[in-house]
């Protein structure tokens, strides 16, 4: 069975990061959401961290009630002090000990899921957000909210990049609504709370963060496409396929929440991501025929009633503000990741 990240990866995010490391040295980080996608990659750089690279070790605290992972999402690493809590972050939450930083990653950013689940993806950005930043006055902790992307919605074409000025285009009725709302919600708790109450907290707004460790049924587009290549079967590209996105590989977006993390400016909005380049579903396509040296067949299909319409015609960060306050920089072209991703895939989806 394939492991859910590459250990290089890992060693790679932990040069990237470099001093900025130093600050989780003999710290408590709690992390939410700790069994996604996102959040085991936390736990296995901290772990990682604590192999030599800080002078005093980091202890992790992991919530998440698995209703994406499921029982096997589950990782326990031996080596870090790890505290894992089957926990539901609409409920209040309170700890004994210290919490230094708190990364509030629990939420359903799969399509497909906060379709499924659309009032428990609500609550988790909302009441999980409020229950996390109590928490966070409570200790005193540095506070990271996880936004997205899509709470610019269908941007305007004169701000395609997208800034983090931009008020975003979304609809409150739209099938997508439960999770652009919520997490604009979000992050209005998370500005409340820094001018109100002192929290020390930033917004991250990843844009189409993959890398290893995707689940083979997360229904987004790139393991979606990876599962059926794999397996021997068109891809199948919704709409026209004309639809445009930019893609950041994990290795750099975990660089970039922790720089927020650590770095930012409270009350402030991070756009992470990779800007270039912006590509059709078309070209993704054929961006992985290079990568994999072999065609790839397609089937144009509409929209599948378990996936939500009304998706943004264009997404593309802006991140001139990363750069300039974290000294962000993506360094994984698109197809080194794709190769990276689909080596993994090759194995994991495979049941190898």
């Amino acid at each position: 069975m394939a492991s859910f990240y590459l250990e290089s990866d890992i060693e790679e995010t932990a040069r990237n990061l470099g001093k900025t490391a130093r600050a989780f040295s003999g710290k408590t980080i709690l992390v939410s959401g700790g069994h996604g996608f996102l959040g085991r990659y936390f736990t296995a750089l901290f772990m990682h961290l604590n192999e030599g690279i800080l002078e005093a070790p980091c202890q992790l605290i992991v919530l998440d009630n698995l209703i994406t992972a499921g029982e096997t999402g589950a990782v326990v690493p031996e080596t870090t002090p790890y505290t894992f809590i089957r926990h539901d972050v609409i409920e209040p939450f309170s700890w004994e000990g210290p919490v230094d930083f708190l990364i509030h990653a629990a939420g359903i950013a799969s399509p497909f899921y906060y379709r499924k689940y659309p009032i428990e993806t609500l609550e988790a950005a909302v009441h999980g957000a409020r229950n996390m930043l109590d928490l966070a006055r409570e200790k005193n902790a540095k506070f990271l909210f996880f936004s997205s992307s899509e709470i610019y919605g269908d941007p305007d074409p004169r701000y395609v990049p997208t800034p983090e000025s931009y008020r975003g285009n979304v609809s409150p009725l739209g099938p997508r609504a439960c999770y652009d709302e919520s997490k604009r919600l979000g992050e209005t708790f998370t500005r409340i709370y820094h001018e109100h109450f002192g929290v020390s907290g930033c917004i991250v707004r990843p844009f189409n963060v993959y890398g290893p460790g995707m689940g083979e049924r997360d229904y987004r587009v790139l393991p979606n496409f990876a599962n059926r290549i794999i397996g021997g079967h068109p891809v199948n590209v919704y709409g026209t396929g004309r639809q445009t996105r930019t893609f950041c590989y994990i290795t750099d977006a975990i660089t970039g929440f922790l720089k927020v993390l650590v770095e930012g400016t409270p009350g402030e909005a991070y756009n992470i991501g990779n800007p270039q380049p912006e590509i059709s579903m078309l070209d993704l396509v054929a961006h992985i025929e290079g990568v994999l040296g072999r065609k790839v067949e397609v089937n144009r299909i509409d929209y599948p009633d378990s996936y939500p319409p009304d998706e943004p015609n264009r997404r593309c960060p802006d991140i001139t503000k990363a750069r300039r306050h974290l000294n962000f920089e993506p360094s994984i072209a698109l197809d080194e990741g794709l190769r990276r991703f689909f080596a993994w895939a090759e194995g994991a989806y495979s049941g190898e």
